[in-house]
């Protein structure tokens, strides 16, 4: 029996007004996020990524209910979260939390580490006087490899690398289950970088952790995650298992992203799969597959019917219509 996730969407779209308005028509809309579906297990670390645009963010967002949906289900824990009123979604707040992508800006340049860290206590009312807070504080410093004394210091204070761990921290102050990070390692050194994955790993294993982590570097990707989905213009195009996504990507599209990660093997051969032209407009997305005015092997019913994803193989699935790896669009054995 397959346990039941701890994070699930159903169908789940989001859309928005477009800026341009039309005299006598209904505003356009865009679509950031169509019809998406997915299940995000305890303790596993899931992995999105795409081109800036895809809706990975506002996907993310809105399963956060930071972005409310236009359409769709979101589930946590069991409980329909899709629509409850503020005071009722309180408690599951505390149990989600977010890691910002640029850490500098993330945190207020007039507080303190110790008062910044400290917030989600106080409103989550978690501390009961100002000693256990600082206690709790030093604990989660500690956590994410910084001195107590780092309370006393301000944002600016820090380099690059230890700002984003404490945007980590703070994240963790009430406790959550779920960790949305946004790029966490998109603003930082390459060679703080590797610091950061190996930090989330190691608090997923301490603590239990659920994370949903969203990037555009699937060499970073790989590395962290269990599972990658790949979205492209507001849909899931592939999902599989990260090493198997990576050493036999299914869709076109995921080839063309692993394609473009640089590697320092001299030995690795890869398939030159360039992507064509620019994406397309969200607010009057292609018919059918919406990936087929780029796509090298795109072919005349490919503009008849939007593919729904289907398993090709045990755990990975994908939503082209050649249902299998077209081209072995990889030659290199990994990312």
């Amino acid at each position: 029996m397959t346990p039941e996730p701890l994070v699930r969407l159903d169908a789940l779209s989001v859309s928005f007004p477009a800026h341009r308005r039309r005299l006598f028509r209904a505003a356009p809309r865009v679509r950031a996020v169509d019809r998406v579906s997915l299940a995000i297990q305890r303790n596993e670390i899931l992995g999105l990524v795409g081109e800036s645009g895809s809706g990975k963010t506002t996907l993310g967002r809105s399963l956060l209910r930071a972005i409310e949906p236009t359409a769709g289900k979101i589930v946590f824990d069991g409980t329909d979260i899709t629509h409850l009123p503020p005071r009722a979604l309180r408690p599951f707040r505390r149990r989600m939390q977010l890691v910002f992508q640029d850490p500098t800006s993330s945190l207020n340049p007039r507080l303190r580490i110790g008062e910044a860290i400290g917030e989600p206590l106080l409103i989550h009312r978690l501390a009961a006087d100002l000693s256990a807070r600082r206690a709790r504080v030093a604990a989660l410093l500690a956590m994410v490899g910084l001195p107590e004394e780092a309370m006393g210091r301000y944002p600016h204070e820090f380099s690059g690398g230890q700002r984003q761990r404490i945007g980590i921290a703070r994240a963790l102050a009430p406790g959550p289950e779920f960790l949305l990070a946004d790029e966490p390692v998109s603003a930082l050194d390459v060679s703080i970088q590797a610091q950061v994955v190996n930090l989330l790993l190691d608090l997923r294993a301490r603590l239990g952790l659920t994370m949903l982590v969203i990037a555009h570097d699937l060499a970073v990707v790989e590395h962290l995650a269990d599972r990658i989905a790949v979205m492209y213009l507001g849909r899931i195009m592939e999902l599989a298992p990260s090493r198997a996504l990576c050493r036999s990507p299914h869709h076109p599209y995921t080839a063309a992203l692993l394609a473009a990660v640089p590697t320092t093997d001299p030995r690795a051969r890869r398939v030159h799969a360039p992507l064509r032209g620019e994406p397309p407009s969200p607010v009057d997305p292609p018919s059918g597959c919406v990936f087929r005015t780029r796509c090298r092997h795109a072919r005349a019913e490919c503009a008849q019917a939007r593919p729904d994803l289907r398993e090709i193989a045990p755990g990975h699935w994908s939503a082209c219509i050649l249902g299998q790896s077209p081209l072995d669009f990889l030659l290199s054995p990994s990312c």
